[in-house]
């Protein structure tokens, strides 16, 4: 058996390693280390934003590669970072995206690119430490050798290693020894959004603005809103071209026209407008656009539901900025027979800590769970909040982050802490509920308790789908609530005894359920949290 590993017989060749008193081979625990390191593959969460968005189209986004300071940046004259900022809505995020996919574009290319996508509605992607391990995770991708770096670390502290308390810290030193690696190509690094950086952002601006200075191998790409706390950061380093968009509004407005044309085109096939109303629909769109991509998409799904009959006056009741037109689709769910449902839904999409699929939603909100329970699937609700959210892959996102900020000015201006707390408490209540009807022992019936976690296949019916969601963010969800007014009050006290009754019954198949997910360090650090508040005292 010399010269590999076994595990089961725990014997070690001359390319293996101990982790764990098991002996691996090289390969395997490189293989393992990257699996860990994922926490999500930024090539996917592109792929899903361009769908999301409607595609990339190239006239949106290719004014840039003519662009002087895009060409200074590129050519090393001046700074090797280019920070592009504008206001929401001007096309950041698929600027970037057509950046990439011409960074990409030489077949022969020895330069390495990475890049990571910023969502503050989705906490998996919404921190600092998120943005290391993608970007890690690219630049291994593109040059394996790297993974050095990593197991360095890794073989010592196993998984642990990216999702401890000190995660950004070691997370930090492995990035920082990758770029200084001697046998590094010259290398690209995009981060989109880091405004929606909500964990860790002024360490994350830190770490970019030290390190342009390290190496004239990297060149980093960064995009934002016009936000002060970016700009201050960004005024400590020189190495550094500054694109507004802004600034650049006949490249925008050009660009804008492209896509007012491309979806107008779109519309005018799926309607069937003759020419006449085909132009004059784009003139309007042109004129009115203000050089904001979103208002076109948003603008131009509204128009969907008028006939052609209808759209000249249609056209009359655009009205020319993104939160005036916002606010009238926030109208329209008022006046809608069904608003308060839908504005529940809204509500309940805000407060969750990541996009949820269709299946979980039933598990969270007791409406959507009676539309279930009916036959009827939660998805037309959904889609009947369509200028606010949008449906991929049975999963539901915002179309856009500017229109969470709107909803959470709009849904819970004054009252905001009140009614969140409401909502994190529903949410727990829910959760407890599903989870201890659902939970029970070896529930993907695997048999061996000993079952490798790694080689476990979902069942084809996954009967865990529903309560995904539950298991690893109930304890988030709870901690919220506890720090509401509401919860220090007399509301809410009727939580305990189904929480007491869960940890009795339910916790050891809640360890399961969450080890099947492999999100077993989420529930580590949510009983640390939970122990934390038993012994400083609580409201209950």
């Amino acid at each position: 058996m010399a010269g590999h590993a076994n595990i089961q017989g725990n014997i070690a060749g001359p390319n293996s390693t101990q982790i764990n008193n098991v002996y691996l081979s090289t390969e395997r625990i490189d293989a393992q280390c990257l699996q860990h390191l994922r926490s999500t593959d930024p090539r996917d969460d592109k792929t899903r934003i361009e769908q999301t968005k409607g595609g990339l189209l190239s006239d949106s986004y290719r004014w840039i590669f003519g662009n002087a300071d895009y060409r200074r940046w590129r050519d090393g004259g001046q700074g090797s970072l280019l920070w592009i900022k504008g206001d929401p809505g001007k096309g950041k995020t698929m600027l970037l995206c057509g950046i990439i996919d011409e960074l990409r574009q030489p077949q022969d290319r020895t330069h390495l690119l990475s890049f990571f996508f910023c969502q503050a509605t989705d906490t998996r992607i919404s921190s600092a430490t998120a943005v290391l391990r993608g970007l890690i995770y690219l630049l291994i991708a593109e040059q394996p050798s790297l993974i050095s770096h990593v197991r360095k670390k890794y073989d010592h502290a196993g998984r642990e290693l990216f999702e401890d308390a000190n995660a950004w810290v070691a997370l930090t030193e492995i990035f920082i020894n990758m770029l200084q690696d001697p046998g590094l190509e010259e290398t690209y690094l995009l981060v989109d959004a880091l405004d929606e950086c909500i964990k860790g952002m002024s360490s994350l601006l830190d770490l970019v603005v030290r390190e342009t200075k390290s190496s004239s191998r990297i060149k980093w790409i960064v995009s934002s809103r016009n936000l002060p706390e970016v700009e201050a950061r960004m005024e400590m380093t020189k190495e550094k071209t500054r694109l507004c968009l802004e600034l650049n509004a006949d490249s925008i407005s050009m660009a804008v026209s492209s896509f007012v044309r491309y979806r107008v085109g779109r519309l005018a096939q799926q309607k069937g407008y003759n020419k006449k109303t085909k132009a004059d629909v784009e003139e309007h769109l042109s004129r009115n656009a203000k050089g904001t991509f979103l208002w076109v998409a948003l603008a131009c799904q509204d128009l969907e539901e008028w006939e052609e009959w209808e759209i000249f006056e249609a056209l009359k009741t655009l009205p020319p900025g993104l939160d005036e037109l916002y606010g009238q689709m926030m109208q329209k769910v008022d006046s809608s027979k069904r608003g308060h449902l839908l504005k529940q839904v809204l509500a309940l999409i805000i407060a969750v800590r990541r996009p949820i699929a269709l299946e979980e939603i039933a598990s969270l909100d007791k409406r959507m769970e009676a539309i279930v329970n009916s036959g009827h699937s939660p998805e037309k609700i959904i889609r009947l909040c369509n200028s606010f959210l949008v449906l991929r892959e049975r999963t539901i996102y915002f179309v856009h982050q500017s229109a969470k900020d709107f909803l959470l000015k709009t849904l819970f201006n004054v009252a905001l802490s009140y009614k969140l707390a409401d909502l994190h408490y529903s949410i727990v209540s829910k959760s407890l509920g599903i989870m201890s009807r659902t939970l029970h022992r070896d529930m993907y019936h695997l048999k061996a308790p000993g079952f490798p976690i790694d080689q476990v296949p979902q069942p084809p019916i996954d009967p865990l789908a529903a309560v995904r969601y539950s298991c690893v963010y109930w304890v988030d969800h709870f901690m919220e609530w506890l720090q509401s007014d509401i919860a220090k009050g007399a509301a809410g006290l009727d939580i305990g005894r189904p929480l007491a009754i869960f940890f009795e019954q339910k916790f050891l198949y809640w360890l399961e359920a969450l080890s099947l997910f492999g999100s077993i360090s989420d529930g580590v650090r949510s009983i640390t949290r939970l122990e934390h508040i038993l012994k400083v005292g609580n409201p209950m």
